[in-house]
């Protein structure tokens, strides 16, 4: 009976499979490697303070989009009041 090994792309497990079958015989999970509790706490720390960068700027964004959006209106009105003469142009009409 031929058996050959396969590396599980997702898990990284080695799966035995018979070759006449297809059938999994047996199956060995990657061993973990767990760091210390320091190294994990460290970690922890970064991604609060990218999660904070980050919160920060949304939010700073979220400030200045309101801003934006007052100027773009006031643009638009300004542009429908000299427009107002002007007939309606639908692009479809055009063809």
């Amino acid at each position: 009976m031929e058996k050959f090994t396969i590396l599980c792309p997702c898990c990284e497990a080695a799966l035995t499979i018979d070759s006449q079958t297809g059938a999994i015989i047996s199956s060995e999970e990657k061993k973990k490697i767990h760091g210390s509790f320091e190294d994990l706490k460290g970690e922890l720390g970064k991604q609060k303070e990218l999660r904070d960068n980050i919160f920060a700027q949304e939010m700073s964004s979220v400030k200045d989009r309101e801003r934006l959006l007052d100027e773009k209106f006031k643009e638009a009105m300004k542009r429908a009041d000299t427009d107002k003469d002007k007939p309606y142009l639908n692009p479809l009409d055009l063809d």
